[in-house]
């Protein structure tokens, strides 16, 4: 059997808001976005970055009065690699990106830096230092 990730999803409630900081202030295209339906997928390679509509119908809440609080503005656990992280580090900083940690340098040899949306979810740059 072989496993594909295709989409990680990221709940959101103010979903135009979000939909134009993923793609305007993070400058990620968007593959495809409904309105009626609070869906956006963001083209971010092989497996997408999707923007889902956090409501009362959504299926993850199913009887959970706290599920906004797990879905929305937690750590979504997605990594979006980018070639210079200190470059894009300070673009987005220069953008108002509130960032929770700077760039910094892993055992491993990457470099992580972690940034908030504007709905409090946070993900993760991984990349290489700059060019010294």
């Amino acid at each position: 059997m072989q496993v594909a990730l295709v989409v990680v999803r990221v709940f959101v409630r103010d979903w135009p808001r979000a939909v134009a900081f993923y793609r305007d202030t993070l400058g990620i295209p968007v593959a495809f976005a409904d309105e009626e339906l609070g869906w956006a997928q963001l083209d971010t390679g092989a497996a997408q970055l999707a923007l889902e509509r956090f409501t009362e119908e959504t299926p993850e809440r199913a009887g959970d009065a706290d599920a906004d609080e797990h879905l929305v503005g937690r750590f979504v656990g997605a990594s979006l690699a980018v070639a210079d992280i200190d470059h894009v580090y300070a673009t987005l900083v220069g953008r108002g990106v509130e960032f929770v940690s700077p760039p910094e340098r892993m055992p491993w040899g990457g470099v992580l830096a972690h940034f908030r949306d504007p709905e409090g979810n946070v993900l993760t740059l991984v990349g290489r230092p700059g060019p010294a």
